[in-house]
């Protein structure tokens, strides 16, 4: 099962998809399928750079203690200096088992909870 969450716009996106074993042998191998012409394959960021973000990202949430999302967000928008950069972090970071999130109204609410 593969569950989609989201927003399209405005409107709220909840999609859950039940694959079964074919299913999933058909999607694998679509995904292994010879790339479209004219479009090229997304450079590799050096490993490296993405460990300093991270590391990072977890060191500003540890220095705050604890932050909305909007201004976790924001902070780490300035961290990466790309706001889909920083949405990637702010999405590691709310799996991350160093770091509690709770509802806090229209935003939640990111503590951290490591060392």
């Amino acid at each position: 099962m593969l569950r989609i969450r989201g927003t399209v716009g405005d409107l709220p996106v909840d999609l859950t998809l039940e694959l079964d074993d074919g299913d999933w042998a058909r999607l694998g191998a679509q995904l292994q399928a010879t790339p479209v012409p004219g479009t090229a394959a997304a450079p590799v960021a050096p490993v490296k750079h993405n460990d300093d973000l991270w590391q990072n990202a977890q060191d500003l949430l540890r220095k705050a203690g604890q932050l909305s999302g909007l201004e976790l967000l924001d902070q780490l928008e300035g961290l990466t200096g790309d706001a889909s950069a920083g949405k990637r972090l702010l999405v590691r970071l709310r799996h991350s088992a160093q770091v509690k999130v709770a509802s806090g109204g229209d935003t939640p609410l990111y503590s951290w909870i490591g060392d």
